[in-house]
């Protein structure tokens, strides 16, 4: 519908029909790890941060864990270091660890908490490494600092949420020798997702969600439960990247997140496509 045909009775049609869904997730937490295009594409970006905000203002409380891996390599390629990747994981050695941490727990992280100020929410932002959010060990001794999740330490994030913030979380983690570690986006996001039990994590990508023909976006399938997720992996149709993402989904329902849905953050506002319309965004996987 065209914005100059939209008049206030559509609006408010909108809102009715919206409402049942607001209703379900008033008080309750959602997840979101953010990454991707959508995090490169600078409208894109202020759309979601718009989303999280408007979630945030009717009484969502949201958990914004972020990525950061092309700022990264951008940050490298300036310092004349080339970024390196064993079975899709970043080789972090001292020195990378120390650039990784800058720019996640530095600018990109402080840039997200501004922008969502900007749009009228309140944010703080986290790293794993503040209040020992997230404790981790070597994951590989082959991929250096790049750390396994031993414990996550999910207060920092409770008293955010129960005083009204939106805590934005970068996913550096740490150790009791005081090391810090690279972490998976997506694996900390169903970590913390895990231990906050929350009642949807939104996993964004840059393709529809879990399809049937990897070249076809439309044989999206759009649900499947924990059963059927094996069942795909086993006939190979879910494959490559999509296979460890698939896994964190898994392990995140495992840990006592209701469901989880993989969706395309390219798409403009797919948040709320996906938690206030009952058409929905991606694949959702449920218990």
């Amino acid at each position: 519908m065209m914005s100059g045909t939209f008049s206030n009775a559509d609006r408010a049609e909108v809102l009715t029909q919206a409402l049942p869904y607001i209703k379900r997730y008033v008080g309750k937490i959602v997840v979101v790890k953010y990454g991707g295009n959508a995090m490169i594409n600078e409208d894109l970006k202020q759309q979601v941060m718009q989303d999280i905000v408007l979630l945030w203002t009717i009484g969502v409380k949201v958990v914004l864990v972020h990525g950061g891996g092309p700022e990264i390599n951008e940050l490298m390629a300036k310092l004349g270091k080339k970024a390196e990747f064993v079975d899709g994981l970043r080789v972090t050695d001292k020195e990378t660890v120390d650039i990784v941490q800058m720019v996640l727990a530095g600018k990109v992280n402080k840039t997200l908490v501004n922008l969502l100020e900007m749009k009228g929410g309140r944010a703080v932002g986290l790293s794993g490494m503040d209040g020992r959010l997230i404790e981790a060990k070597v994951k590989d001794e082959r991929l250096g600092y790049v750390g396994q999740i031993t414990k996550i330490n999910i207060d920092p994030v409770t008293d955010l949420l129960d005083k009204g913030y939106i805590p934005v979380i970068s996913t550096i983690g740490c150790d009791t020798e005081g090391n810090a570690y690279n972490i998976n986006g997506d694996t900390a996001a169903a970590f913390i997702a895990g231990a906050l039990s929350c009642e949807r994590l939104i996993m964004m990508t840059d393709i529809a969600g879990v399809l049937r023909d990897k070249d076809d976006p439309a044989s999206l399938i759009p649900e499947m439960n924990l059963a059927e997720a094996a069942q795909l992996r086993e006939e190979g149709v879910i494959s490559g990247g999509m296979i460890p993402k698939v896994e964190c989904c898994v392990e995140a329902i495992h840990a006592g997140v209701k469901n989880v849905v993989i969706m395309d953050g390219r798409i403009p506002h797919s948040i709320l496509m996906e938690l206030l319309t009952n058409e929905g965004a991606g694949t959702w996987i449920r218990a």
